[in-house]
This record gives structure tokens, sequence and C-alpha cells, in this order.
């Protein structure tokens, strides 16, 4: 085993020492020293990760570049730490607490899920990586609603475990985007099933895939959610959680969308790609210090653009 796979495992095994250490910790955490906790240890992570910093700064530059100045930019970079870490360690602690999670979201528009539940065909949910989104999840399976989330495994496999356990207990699916058979098989299963399946849509996804605009640039973009609409009649429901003021959450469902046909298939998959994009966009432009901005979102070029378009994720 080379040094650089030694040195990986060790960072693993530590991260996955400090999850645990905070799931135990937080059994016994006073709730209101939480956010203050979260505050403090985003501003060392800011200073003590330059890379992801970095990263940050870089990404909020192609987006608002031209919109806003240095400063700005890097107010933003820094909530978005603060958030990050809010949301980390909130997950944790609520996830052990499941009755002052179920106070702690609100939700407006239920009845645009509801209508497109009528149709008995299912709801895809596209979201993106903004808010604590696991939360909505949790709120969900918590109302009743059975619903799994598409989502990458970690490379950190010890992790993966804790996390894929407390999802288990909290009713809520993992349909792991790999092997890409078996991710289209169980999502169209559950679909057929009429329930919920949530797909985030805005990370970079390098090959197999369309390239639309985000933040005015191209970014390659997955089309599972229009793929499996087309395929199986199920309703694609945007819905997004923001973090409120005073730490509570607004989980927001809009209306369906409504998926148009243009020349080609491969133009009518990227049109409406496009059109569940721009709603990320709008809602990230409204919060920005709610997305992950330490994703490298521009990362692949419009020279590695694919033909196929077929891929979930």
């Amino acid at each position: 085993m080379d040094s650089k796979r030694i040195r990986k495992n060790i960072e693993y095994f530590f991260s996955w020492l400090a999850l645990a250490g905070c799931s135990f910790i937080f059994r016994f955490f006073p709730y209101r020293y939480l956010y203050g906790f979260a505050d403090s240890f985003a501003s060392v992570g800011y200073s003590l990760f330059p890379r992801q910093r970095k990263i940050a700064l870089e990404s909020l530059t192609i987006a608002f570049g031209k919109e806003k100045n240095p400063e700005e930019r890097e107010r933003i970079a820094k909530a978005c730490f603060v958030a990050m870490a809010k949301s980390g360690f909130e997950l944790i602690y609520l996830m052990e607490r499941p009755a002052l999670l179920k106070q702690r979201v609100r939700i407006e528009g239920l009845e645009n899920l509801e209508q497109a539940l009528r149709s008995g065909k299912g709801v895809i949910l596209v979201s993106a990586h903004f808010g604590n989104f696991p939360l909505l999840l949790a709120k969900l399976s918590q109302e009743g609603y059975t619903v799994g989330g598409i989502m990458r495994p970690m490379r950190n496999h010890m992790a993966e475990k804790l996390f894929d356990a407390n999802r288990a207990k909290l009713g809520i699916k993992t349909i792991y985007s790999i092997p890409r058979n078996t991710c289209v098989h169980n999502s169209i299963r559950s679909l057929r099933d009429n329930e919920l399946v949530f797909i985030p849509l805005d990370q970079n996804f390098g090959t197999g895939g369309v390239f639309v605009e985000f933040f005015g640039r191209k970014a390659a973009t997955a089309t599972g959610p229009v793929i499996l609409a087309r395929r199986t009649g199920a309703a694609i429901v945007p819905c997004f959680i923001i973090r409120q003021k005073d730490d509570t959450h607004k989980l927001i469902f809009e209306q369906a969308l409504s998926l148009e046909a243009k020349e080609t298939e491969q133009a009518s998959i990227a049109y409406n790609v496009q059109k569940i994009t721009h709603i990320i966009e709008s809602y990230i432009r409204f919060a920005p210090e709610e997305w992950g901005w330490i994703h490298r979102r521009w990362k692949s070029t419009m020279k590695q653009e694919p033909k196929d378009s077929g891929s979930i994720l």
C-alpha cells in the first residue's frame, strides 16, 4: 500500500472517529449551545482548510464576479462554512431527537406535493445540496411519506455506514447512484410504488449528461430527473429547504414542472434540465450562503461534452 493511500485511510479513520465522537457527545450536549459551537468550529475550519476556502472563493468569483466585490464574496464564503457546520452538527443532534426535528422544520406548498402524488406514478423531488437537505428527507419521512434519496457513496466507507444507519433509523431509503443499472431499477420501482425519489441536480457531472447555463457559464449536469419522468410519467416537483434567522427551517415545494417537448429527444432533455437548473440558481441567489461553494461545479468543460444523456447521476 503506497503512502498516499495510507494517509487517506488515516484521514478517513479520524473523520469517522470525529463523527462517532460528535454523535456520542451530542447525546448530552445542551441544544442552546449547538449553533454557537458550530460558529466557532466554522471559523477555525475556514482558517485550517485553505484548499476548500480557495475552491469556495473561486466558485463565488465564477458565479458573482461581475455582481459582487471580493469582500462580499468572502463574506458569503465564510457564511457558507458556518452553514455547513450548523447543518452537520444539527443533523447529528436532531437525528437522535425526532420530536425536536419535527418542530424545527415547517412546510410550505405541501398541496403541490399532494397534487403531484394523486397521479399514482410517484414524484421526483429535484433539489440541490442547498440548506440542510438531509433534514428535508427526514421531515418527509416523519410526515408519513415514503422517500428515498439518490446519493453517491462516500469514499469514507466507515462514515458512510454511520450515515446509512441513521438514514435507515429515520425511515429514509438510500438509492446509491452506482452501479447505474441498479440505481435506475430501484428508482423506477420506487416511483411505480408512488413514492418520492429525491435527486440533487447541482453537482458537476463530467460525462453522461448535458451542459446547461448555470450562473452564466456552461456546467455539466445530470439528466436523471427528466429521463426518469419521461420513462415513468412521474411528476417533477422542485423542493428546497431554507434556514431561517432563528435556525429553524422552511421546506418549500414548488408546483410540478411541466416537461416541454422540442424538435429532438436530446433537445427536449437539455431544455428541461435547463429549466430545473434555472430554478436551482434562483434559490442559490436568494440565499447564497446555503449552497456548497466548496464543490467545483464548473470543473468539466464543453470539450468533454458527451452525446449520451441517459444517465441518472
